[in-house]
């Protein structure tokens, strides 16, 4: 089985925004392949289903974005499943608006939903797919990663939503290093 947890922020005032590029992967997901995600539990919303073949759980944690490792670790831990079956998908600041970054591990690189959970899961070995949401100098970041797409970024936000979802279904059929092969290219 593998969990898919798309990173965002809970709450109808931050739909839509650079934030929650994570729950909007998991919208995706969740309606090309007709799983329900509207079940309440550890600390997230989940459902159930499958991609292809292969069981998942696609997970939208409501802790708010610096407490997201409190839900992964707790669905994780009661579906007994490995970090390297975990797939996280986040905004990164540090890419351009549209651009696909897949890793196995690493660092969170700053992003402190992803540090709280490499915290909470004891290990940097998680893969991640980061989502480029475009840079801010430090005083505007708060502002930004709370900020909605203009309409000249929204075509390619919408884009690369559906990119990623195919990295993710390449990565639970094939592997994720096939999707990293796939989907980790210069555009």
């Amino acid at each position: 089985m593998h969990l898919v947890v798309g990173l965002g922020n809970p709450g109808k005032e931050y739909a839509g925004t650079r934030h929650n590029v994570g729950f909007d992967v998991i919208e995706d997901l969740a309606r090309k392949h007709h799983i329900a995600v509207t079940k309440r539990t550890h600390q997230a919303v989940i459902g159930e289903g499958t991609l292809g073949q292969h069981r998942v759980i696609l997970a939208r944690p409501m802790t708010f974005m610096n407490l997201s490792g409190n839900a992964v670790a707790t669905i994780s831990r009661y579906y007994k499943i490995d970090p390297a079956n975990i797939i996280v998908v986040l905004d990164d600041l540090n890419l351009p608006v549209g651009k696909l970054r897949l890793r196995l591990g690493g660092s969170a690189g700053g992003q402190n939903g992803l540090a709280n959970v490499i915290l909470r899961m004891g290990t940097q070995d998680i893969p991640r797919i980061r989502i480029g949401i475009g840079s801010v100098d430090g005083s505007r970041m708060i502002s930004h990663v709370l900020s909605r797409f203009p309409a000249e970024e929204r075509a390619l936000i919408d884009e690369c939503i559906g990119r990623a979802s195919s990295a993710i279904e390449t990565a639970v059929a094939e592997g994720f290093e096939m999707a990293m092969n796939r989907f980790n290219v210069s555009t």
